[in-house]
């Protein structure tokens, strides 16, 4: 982990990481899956989360046979973080539950974490340019309108590093970036924009974070991810019991 890139905007409610290229590869399938175990494990002692308490946001792009946000519950902690269970696709998780953390595998598209303290929930979602071009960011805050009766205005969010548009402009929307595009969408669903903070970090344009673009375009030899996680925590900062 890279101590400056870490998320400030939560407090002690929320743990949040990310995690960079110096902590592994933290995706199955594109390593080997005991380094990737390993990887992950360490990767969330170092913020005081077991991986036994953790659920992987398990995306897919087969969009007409998943749902786009699940909540998750109990008997789905530890799923898929050691290769044991499965997982419900979707492009977002949503717990209600302290001490429920929520982990992302990333190379390019930005991964998000929205916060309710006024409700005590939490959302990590997958918000790439399919996701975008479909209104994801916005959509996200108003899944939590529907489930949770989140106020957009109270909501606070964290945008990790993704890729830029010099590398990979979104055509759908006249070349902007992921990070334009998302805060956009999430001040048109009524969050403020002080209540958005961006990693500002391009990961196409620097070594510290793998990229799948840059991959593709063979700059990058490693087709690892880094990860996002998040765990509410109760206000002391402690995990509930």
């Amino acid at each position: 982990m890279i101590a400056a890139h870490q998320p400030a905007i939560f407090g002690a409610n929320v743990r949040v990481g990310v995690s960079s290229k110096a902590d592994g590869n933290m995706k199955f399938g594109v390593a080997n899956d005991a380094e990737t175990i390993k990887n992950r494990t360490a990767f969330l002692e170092s913020i005081g989360i077991p991986i036994k308490d953790t659920t992987v946001v398990a995306i897919t792009y087969d969009t007409d046979n998943f749902a786009k946000y699940h909540i998750v519950t109990d008997d789905e902690k530890g799923k898929e973080m050691e290769r044991t269970g499965e997982v419900e696709h979707a492009d977002a998780l949503v717990t209600f539950t302290p001490h429920h953390a929520l982990f992302l595998p990333l190379a390019d598209c930005v991964g998000a974490v929205l916060y309710d303290e006024t409700h005590s929930t939490l959302m990590v979602s997958h918000l790439g340019r399919h996701s975008v071009e479909e209104d994801g960011a916005k959509k996200s805050v108003q899944y939590l309108q529907q489930v949770a009766l989140t106020n957009p205005a109270t909501l606070k969010v964290w945008l990790s590093p993704g890729v830029g548009k010099a590398s990979y402009p979104l055509h759908a929307f006249e070349g902007k970036s992921l990070h334009e595009v998302i805060t956009q969408q999430l001040l048109e669903a009524g969050v403020l924009s002080e209540n958005i903070e961006d990693a500002g970090i391009n990961t196409a344009e620097t070594d510290e974070y793998y990229s799948h673009s840059e991959f593709l375009k063979g700059n990058e030899t490693d087709a690892g991810r880094f990860a996002v996680v998040a765990m509410m925590m109760d206000v002391q900062g402690e995990p509930a019991s």
